[in-house]
């Protein structure tokens, strides 16, 4: 008999093609994870029956089950860029588009600031991301089938000839799917576990942390565990063994790597002190309905995306910071954009193409001043306020 340590686990993800139906388990599925919190609670409404004591006669079987859960995950370098990185599963249940796989291309001729030519067909879409010279940007439109418009320009301008990048792209639908997480434990005669049905119900990004870190939260079917498993659970004959060890990658991503570009022009900024990136699916599932004990395929019912930035940073009395207030002050909407990490292989961008700023914070408690903005929400026309990818 031995203690399980805390850091003696593996956690790996899959999307599910049906809600609650556990999918293989491979070794490509592995994140790297930093914690998972999952939780499992009955509803336990009061007894209000007089019995003739004050003693609790307990509760009656069947009551409805409630399971929420968190992970965390580190930003890491995709090495194996011929499929979409592990935790992209995530990303795809929170935001519900399938990922887009750009394979890379070469520049053109007569690429210039946010305009860049390719030297073949692109087969970009909107949203989709783009790689150079460690930077990240964002398709705003196509100019014609060998050449887009990008959000911001690259810092380094691209010469006819240069590699551009693979990347991986992922935007909002309005469906959302689910996702199963695989917990891990050494040793193996440990508990394992599995969530079934594991829907995104908030996905956020912090930026200027120690490292790049995700996190997912949101309800689940069930837990699933060896300990208590019976066929039929997560539709699965049996408990799946954890796949065969393989090469783990764990370069992590410091957390002051990256570029802040805010404003329409846009611009730039130096002075981000810390930005938190929030995606709340608003989610609810089927777990009030009479009579509902055999739960079916669709059930989680998404309501409306709210997409939120808080940002802070310092100010300065130049042009560009200047504009972001009145901004504020006249409800005009920016574009946002972030890049975490700052070399191809480890890179992650988010962009929202209309964010309102809401008029900043005064700091005045540190030797600069600084701004906070609170809770600016981001808009769109439909299913194209927010972009996410990997490159």
């Amino acid at each position: 008999m031995a203690y399980v340590l805390s850091s003696a686990n593996r956690l790996y993800v899959a999307l599910e093609q049906n809600y609650g139906v556990v999918p293989a388990v491979a070794a490509e599925h592995r994140i790297p994870a930093v914690k998972l919190m999952a939780q499992q609670r009955l509803e336990r409404p009061e007894r209000r029956d007089k019995t003739g004591s004050r003693t609790f006669p307990g509760i009656p079987w069947g009551l409805r089950k409630r399971t929420n859960w968190e992970l965390r995950t580190y930003l890491t370098a995709w090495s194996e860029q011929t499929q979409p990185p592990s935790y992209g599963a995530l990303v795809q249940a929170g935001l519900g588009g399938a990922p887009e796989i750009f394979q890379g291309s070469t520049v053109g001729e007569g690429s210039s600031g946010k305009v860049l030519n390719l030297a073949g067909a692109h087969g970009l879409a909107v949203g989709q991301a783009v790689t150079f010279g460690g930077e990240i940007r964002f398709v705003v439109s196509i100019v014609s089938g060998t050449s887009v418009e990008l959000n911001a320009p690259f810092t380094l301008a691209p010469t006819a000839g240069s590699p551009v990048g693979k990347t991986v792209s992922y935007g909002p639908q309005t469906e959302l799917g689910s996702a199963s997480l695989y917990d891990y434990w050494t040793p193996g005669t440990a508990v394992q576990r599995i969530l079934n049905g594991a829907g995104v119900n908030r996905i956020r990004v912090t930026v200027n942390g120690d490292y790049h870190e995700l996190e997912f939260s949101g309800p689940a079917r069930d837990i699933i565990d060896n300990a208590s498993f019976a066929a039929g659970q997560g539709e699965m004959q049996s408990f799946p063994e954890e796949p065969a060890a393989e090469l783990f990658d764990y370069s992590i991503v410091p957390g002051h790597l990256g570029e802040a570009w805010l404003g329409n022009t846009p611009d730039l900024f130096y002075t981000v002190t810390e930005a938190e990136l929030v995606v709340d699916n608003d989610l609810e599932t089927r777990s009030r309905e009479f009579g509902c004990k055999v739960v079916p395929p669709y059930v989680i019912a998404p309501g409306r995306r709210k997409v939120t930035l808080d940002l802070t940073l310092y100010e300065q009395d130049d042009a560009a910071t200047k504009a972001l207030y009145q901004a504020a002050r006249q409800q005009s909407p920016v574009a946002v954009m972030f890049q975490l990490g700052q070399q191809a292989g480890q890179l992650f961008g988010v962009y929202l193409k209309s964010v309102v700023p809401e008029v900043p914070e005064f700091d005045d408690s540190d030797r600069r001043l600084e701004w906070r903005f609170r809770q600016c929400q981001a808009q769109g026309t439909v299913d194209d306020e927010i972009y996410v990818a990997f490159g």
